[in-house]
């Protein structure tokens, strides 16, 4: 693929530091974006009278629309620079947020969801090809694998938040949030960032599908991103099930959902500081012995659930095994993306596309055949999750042999 002279760089040196830290405040707006309101599930199926399967349809149309978004916003953003796509994006996002908070139209919240999940994806892989372009050699490798860790916060902080919104001022508050949040990022963008792109990518339809053809036949790359997918989708499929157990069957409050899914966020976390620390292990050794560690807790999940079931068995056995698929998302993130460094946008954009649409399909048709009813049904989810994670994993492991 060709490419134009090396233009010059609108981002002031000077500001280079505090963009770094804008550009890692903006990774978690996907987990903020589902996890905020996940307290409010209820609530919203409640006041817009439809079913919890209806409502959980909005975390599915966002996870679709936000995949499919990655997957051609890449090459568009190596072509035409990171920063005013973004930055439009996030004036569209506030947009969206607003009219969600302000209409009881079940439609409309999914048309809005789906303006969120295509802008929000061009924010985030923006910022992922902002740090391509400003780092290299360790000190990106660095940066890269803070990714999964970063983003967390969103999973930890967002539904915390939103279980107090929620009580507080209704589920519309949490939109109103999302609105704020978003302007006020702009502004800082405004003051501190700007262009990082310094060699722009001719926009050439053919050219660009050699390339999409050339990382999607690479097949490390392409069972990386399986193996994310299926990973987040454990986190998913608790989202959209776990406050309807806990406020539902266990009769607790959204105050309780949404600190459940702050703990379990942590767990997230702990997972990448986990996978940062073992950076430099053997890679099919330490991701066979976590996936085997996974299956331990899944069938354990689901042998004591006869013996006891509550809050605190649900969170135990979810901690733990959010710990190993944060695990694994972090180190097959940091391998995904530095395996095409000269096309970040694009390896940024696939990764994160093919990764959220696997999310999306699987984590709906999985609660579809075991609903949000009790913790078995969230075990049992995980359990399908596991089998299929070690199929895959069993066909990288050939691969490699090969």
């Amino acid at each position: 693929m060709t490419t134009s002279p090396e233009r010059s760089n609108s981002l002031k040196p000077q500001h280079q530091g505090i963009s770094t830290i804008l550009a890692f405040a903006l990774l978690p707006l996907s987990g903020f974006a589902t996890d905020i309101y996940i307290p409010s599930l209820p609530a919203m199926a409640g006041t817009l009278h439809v079913s919890s399967i209806d409502v959980q349809l909005t975390l599915s149309l966002f996870l679709i629309s936000y995949g499919v978004s990655q997957l051609f916003i890449g090459s568009i953003l190596d072509s035409f620079g990171r920063y005013k796509i973004s930055q439009a994006a996030l004036v569209i996002f506030a947009i969206a947020s607003l009219v969600i908070a302000t209409t009881h139209d079940i439609y409309l919240i999914y048309l809005m969801r789906i303006i969120h999940g295509l802008t929000v994806g061009a924010i985030i892989v923006a910022k992922r090809a902002f740090f391509v372009d400003i780092y290299s050699g360790d000190q990106l490798k660095h940066y890269l694998s803070l990714f999964s860790i970063i983003w967390s916060t969103g999973p930890i902080v967002a539904p915390f938040l939103g279980g107090y919104l929620q009580t507080l001022f209704g589920w519309e508050s949490n939109f109103y949030f999302l609105a704020g949040l978003a302007v006020l990022m702009v502004i800082l963008e405004l003051i501190y960032s700007g262009e990082t792109l310094k060699h722009r990518t001719v926009f050439h339809f053919k050219s660009i599908t050699g390339v999409y053809t050339t990382m999607l036949k690479t097949t490390s790359f392409t069972l990386g991103i399986v193996m994310l997918g299926l990973a987040y989708c454990m986190v998913m499929i608790y989202n959209m099930t776990g406050p309807f157990i806990i406020e539902h069957n266990l009769g607790l409050s959204p105050i309780v959902a949404g600190y459940s899914s702050l703990v379990l966020g942590f767990a997230w976390m702990v997972g990448g500081f986990a996978g940062k620390a073992t950076i430099n292990r053997p890679f099919m050794r330490k991701m066979v012995i976590n996936l085997v560690l996974q299956a331990i807790f899944v069938i354990a999940m689901l042998a004591s659930i006869h013996y006891i079931s509550n809050l605190y068995s649900l969170i135990f056995f979810a901690f733990i095994i959010h710990a190993t698929a944060g695990y694994v998302f972090n180190n097959y993130f940091t391998f995904c993306l530095t395996k095409f460094p000269t096309n970040a946008g694009i390896a940024g954009g696939l990764t994160g596309g093919i990764t959220y649409v696997i999310v999306s399909f699987f984590s709906y048709a999985i609660i579809s055949f075991l609903p949000a009813k009790d913790e078995f049904n969230l075990g049992a989810s995980y359990f399908v999750l596991t089998v299929l994670s070690a199929i895959v994993m069993f066909a990288i492991t050939r691969l490699k042999a090969e």
